[in-house]
């Protein structure tokens, strides 16, 4: 995508709206990734809410005369994200601890992990291309059953295959049983659920997938 905005730069207005983050708060993508950073810094909502200024200002440069109304929504949205992640770090408390593991389809939740105590493990990188290999299911596999997780997570953006061969593994090889959480409670990585519904804006789809993480791991 960075090179499609690239070769367009002279027909499509484009801008970093992370630009405003200071780089020691991003995360390094893993050794041999094309990116630098990972890209998923939106699970962070306190860091996240860091774009907003710079959305504000370049909607300001665009339309000078609607300035004030964009300052406005933005002071407004900024306390919005503010009293969100408030709600969240104390549903996510509400985890015991040692239950405090998220494992997904690919490694996307790094920042969440960070900003809110979990420890995170996908089985694919942070990009959704790379290969996933059997030492990669048989690696995970273990960690679930050492760790005795009760449930790993599919998402919208991802496909569950390789999620199935590491509960295969769990299941045949090792005789523990885990829950594949997916469906309608699959969770948002990479895109946002359809318009108009409650994972179809930015914070609804932060608190659809906080609730289907606390409900899976406390049970």
């Amino acid at each position: 995508m960075t090179d499609t905005f690239e070769k367009s730069a002279g027909r499509i207005r484009g801008f970093a709206v992370t630009r405003g983050i200071p780089k020691a708060s991003l995360r390094e993508a893993e050794p041999g990734s094309e990116a630098h950073f990972d890209p998923h810094v939106w699970f962070d909502v306190k860091l996240w809410m860091k774009s907003v200024d710079c959305v504000r200002e370049e909607l300001t440069n665009l339309d000078p005369a609607g300035g004030e109304q964009y300052r406005r929504n933005a002071e407004t949205y900024v306390k919005e994200l503010g009293a969100l992640d408030a709600e969240i770090r104390a549903k996510l408390l509400t985890v015991p601890e040692r239950q405090r593991v998220l494992i997904t389809s690919h490694d996307a939740f790094g920042y969440f992990g960070r900003a809110y105590g979990y420890e995170v493990r996908g089985l694919q990188g942070v990009s959704t291309a790379s290969e996933v290999g059997s030492p990669d299911v048989q690696n995970l596999a273990r960690f679930l059953v050492e760790r005795r997780i009760p449930a790993v997570f599919t998402e919208t953006s991802t496909p569950e295959g390789g999620l199935l061969k590491v509960l295969e593994t769990c299941g045949s090889d090792y005789k523990h049983r885990v829950k594949l959480v997916g469906g309608e409670n699959a969770l948002f990585s990479d895109a946002l659920g359809p318009p108009n519904t409650p994972g179809g804006t930015y914070p609804g789809m932060i608190r659809h997938n906080v609730s289907v993480i606390v409900e899976a791991l406390t049970k």
